[in-house]
């Protein structure tokens, strides 16, 4: 599907949702290593398992509120937030690390809020055979700021914090306005209000359709599945970044003759996550299109197969070169499994509870984010390749659940049932 075709609300968000998140990924890889510094591993392990609890709340209020009054407001909601806890972090950045951790809360939830309706409005606004190659479109978009973001974050974050993050918030307000000026409701069926005296009954309402949503054990094991996965992919922003900041010794790039390039370890991670986001910008859509004709069965697997062996492998190295090798390894699994997985969730929701049920999905990457800084916590007491073979065992379990998910689904979906 041309960009030119495109629906003028897939266009905005497509704008404003790049030029986001070069921002985004010049101070969240950094996140870690700076409540590490500032509280300790085993105090920032614990602190940062808080904000996906935090997400769970906020994707499933974010996928109810969605259906219920429509997406539009719901991503204005949580587009707002977003700018308004950057100005807190901006403006405390030099003076409490609890009331950063505070904002970055807030940040989080904000964005936990926007996601689902996000989601929701590329499944309205695009036919079935067309998702595949939109969501990978958007996730190109999302990571063209991770190609230079933390090569320049690495600088910036640490010695212009304040006016990074007052960028942040410039960037996300003005985003905020433009949704709220030029975007259009999406959702199949006109919204209703929900009268003030009837919060009791709509609250009720929202959790009974959760509650179903969580009977649907096809569901329930690609949520499980997914959890598992996304502990392995994101330790590139956990203790992939603890790793290579307290492990990996500074060295040099390049040579020649007299002069070298010479890279500190946290400019090493910086690199590291660069070229993480150069090939999620130049991959993403190629990989989509020939991934295209295996079943998302396979995808799934291979994704986790790939995150998983190339994390481990990380722990076998410190060598600069081969770190960037392994890097292509574990980032090709991430790169397969973004378009999948909202194609997924697409095509089985219902379409009256899309909303919800993106909302739902969402649950794997607050779940997974959760679980995943016990890797920090257990590097305290735990060697490197203790907590390697960790990640590794986490890729292989959601590959046991992926295949089990798939068997239960094509039974179920059998013309001789």
């Amino acid at each position: 599907m041309k960009l030119h075709v495109w629906d003028v609300n897939l266009k905005i968000r497509l704008i404003g949702e790049a030029l986001f998140n070069l921002l985004y990924w010049m101070y969240f890889p950094f996140i870690t290593v700076y409540f590490s510094e500032a509280l300790g591993n085993q105090t920032a392990g614990m602190l940062m398992t808080i904000p996906p609890l935090i997400g769970i709340l906020g994707s499933m209020v974010g996928g109810s509120l969605a259906d219920r009054l429509g997406r539009r407001p719901t991503m204005l909601a949580g587009a707002s937030l977003k700018a308004v806890m950057f100005a807190l972090f901006a403006l405390s950045s030099s003076s409490s690390h609890w009331v950063n951790y505070f904002a970055f809360i807030g940040v989080g939830l904000g964005g936990a809020l926007y996601g689902p309706a996000s989601d929701a409005m590329v499944a309205d606004l695009i036919p079935d055979k067309d998702r595949r190659q939109v969501f990978a479109t958007f996730t190109t978009a999302n990571n063209i700021g991770a190609v230079l973001g933390p090569a320049l974050g690495a600088y910036f974050f640490f010695h212009y914090r304040s006016e990074l993050l007052w960028t942040c918030t410039i960037v996300m307000l003005l985003y905020a306005i433009a949704i709220f000026l030029r975007i259009r409701e999406s959702m199949p069926d006109t919204p209703q209000k929900v009268p003030s005296n009837a919060i009791l009954t709509s609250i009720q309402e929202q959790w009974k359709g959760y509650g179903i949503i969580f009977r649907d054990k096809i569901f329930v094991l690609y949520i499980l599945a997914g959890v598992f996965s996304i502990i392995t992919i994101m330790q590139l922003d956990l203790y992939l970044a603890v790793y290579i900041t307290q492990e990996v010794p500074s060295q040099s790039l390049f040579h020649w003759h007299d002069w070298s390039l010479r890279l500190t370890s946290t400019e090493v991670l910086g690199w590291i996550l660069g070229l993480n986001g150069l090939l999620f910008v130049l991959f993403v859509l190629p990989a989509t299109k020939w991934l295209n004709r295996l079943r998302d069965r396979d995808v799934f697997i291979l994704s986790s197969a790939l995150a998983g062996v190339g994390m481990f492998a990380i722990g076998l190295t410190t060598n600069i070169w081969l770190l960037f090798l392994i890097t292509i390894v574990f980032t090709f699994g991430e790169i397969m499994r973004s378009p999948v997985t909202n194609n997924f969730v697409s095509q089985y929701a219902p379409v009256n509870a899309r909303g919800q049920y993106m909302g739902a999905a969402r649950l794997q990457y607050t779940i997974g984010r959760f679980a995943a800084p016990l890797t920090v916590f257990l590097s305290a007491w735990v060697p490197p390749m203790g907590v390697f073979t960790f990640i590794l065992v986490c890729a292989l379990i959601s590959i046991v659940l992926y295949i089990r998910l798939f068997k239960i689904y094509a039974y179920e979906d059998s013309p001789s049932r």
